[in-house]
């Protein structure tokens, strides 16, 4: 009669079924299971003031591009570039009978959590050659800097936009450049809006 001999490797497991090993890893500590079942607060977390102000100038936004959309300015149009409805690109062809006529001018606007109680700022993207735009195509005009109010819209700053490259206003010369004077297009702008004798 033969008895069988129980070798190592036939060692019963462990009650449940399971390996030491796998006990091992099982066996987590109550602090980290907290922890993963429980993940951090982003330190970036937007006050409630803020998510207002978000909130309100993003419906004056949306509201306002629906009306441009839907009845926008002469010779213009404007609207998000992507998906950010606070980023702005606008297009405006040059105002007939103006030196600007036949041309096409791109413009970036820029919204801030803080409008309509603030000004947008608006830039030319495109190179223009005008007494009140300097070469980085930032606008002196009033009504984007301190004669700003809630009631104007994006509407009526590119209908002023478009009065002044129609008309501009000599006495706000934004351009302070050395090499500015050469350039033919600005001459004609000159003769036009400071000097109708200037002879070229």
């Amino acid at each position: 009669m033969s008895s069988e001999v129980q070798r190592p490797d036939d060692s019963p497991s462990t009650s449940g079924g399971s390996s030491d090993i796998e006990q091992r890893e099982s066996s987590v500590p109550p602090e980290q299971e907290r922890e993963h079942a429980q993940p951090k607060k982003k330190e970036t977390k937007i006050s409630s003031k803020t998510a207002a102000k978000l909130s309100t100038s993003a419906k004056r936004i949306q509201k306002e591009l629906a009306e441009i959309t839907l009845d926008p300015p002469p010779n213009c149009s404007a609207g998000p570039k992507g998906d950010n409805i606070y980023e702005w690109r606008s297009t405006i062809l040059g105002p007939p009978g103006s030196v600007y006529e036949g041309g096409v001018f791109f413009l970036d606007i820029a919204f801030t959590p803080d409008y309509p109680f603030k000004p947008p700022k608006v830039t030319f993207r495109t190179r223009i050659y005008h007494c009140n735009i300097n070469s980085q195509g930032v606008i002196c005009l009033d009504i984007l800097k301190d004669n700003w109010s809630p009631a104007l819209t994006i509407s009526k700053v590119l209908l002023s936009i478009c009065s002044l490259l129609t008309d501009c206003n000599p006495g706000k010369i934004s351009i302070r450049e050395p090499n500015w004077l050469p350039c033919p297009l600005l001459l004609v702008s000159l003769q036009i809006c400071i000097c109708p004798r200037l002879e070229i």
